[in-house]
């Protein structure tokens, strides 16, 4: 049976205007990922990756073509139903975990719960069941600054997908990480997907860890092509 599509992009354009020239990143760039695959975007810097996985997370409006999520057209959507797709249909990682300082691992995954509506107790619970899942559960308690590079972004993971999204971005989710530390936590991230059925988009440098996933895209004069 073949699984949903959960996010389509259909002949999106990106570009920015610099004084007279205009410089364009997505030139009727087109993908789809369907619910429980995992997708390698490799590319090299400055090719589009970030501005590909901006505007597949709504944090970018296409300046033409559109972005489907869960089938619904969401390039003309207004800034608050743009919002409100982002938090409760996907989730985002990136390189540094941005996680808030003044607040405890546990926290970390409670408070966008939290935004959501869900109560304290009920997001205290499913913040604890994710780290026991990342195998950090013993460090709950423990600010981000008390924490390593690697549990860090374990954390910054299971934020994430706490409010249970259907689609997963992130963006060179390893990248800052020491080669051994970055298999544990691409191990720990991959297990997460597979698990919950999440569509996910991970852009990475690391061949090793996009050859594990189930394709592989580039980025070719601004069109998404395979790799």
């Amino acid at each position: 049976m073949t699984k949903p599509t959960i996010i389509e992009l259909k002949g999106v354009e990106r570009y920015y205007q610099q004084g007279e020239r205009k410089l364009v990143i997505l030139n009727g760039a087109d993908f789809s990922l369907r619910r429980g695959e995992m997708v390698a975007l490799v590319a090299p810097s400055g090719t589009g990756k970030s501005t590909l996985l901006h505007t597949a997370g709504l944090l970018e409006r296409p300046d033409g073509g559109d972005v489907l999520i869960g089938g619904k057209s969401c390039g003309k959507l207004s800034d608050d139903a743009r919002t409100a797709i982002r938090r409760n249909e996907i989730g985002f990682v990136y390189q540094f975990h941005h996680l808030l300082p003044e607040f405890s691992a546990l926290e970390n995954i409670v408070v966008p719960q939290m935004v959501k509506g869900l109560g304290r107790a009920e997001a205290t619970a499913r913040a604890s069941q994710l780290l026991d899942y990342m195998q950090i559960g013993n460090r709950g308690q423990h600010r981000p600054a008390e924490l390593s590079g690697g549990e860090q972004q374990r954390v910054a993971i299971a934020r994430a997908v706490a409010n249970a999204p259907q689609l997963l971005l992130a963006d060179e989710p390893t990248g800052n990480l020491d080669p051994k530390t970055a298999h544990y936590v691409f191990d720990a991230l991959e297990a997460l997907v597979r698990q919950s059925g999440l569509a996910a988009l991970i852009a990475t440098h690391n061949f090793e860890l996009a050859n594990r996933m189930d394709r592989r895209v580039t980025l070719a004069d601004g069109k998404v092509v395979p790799l």
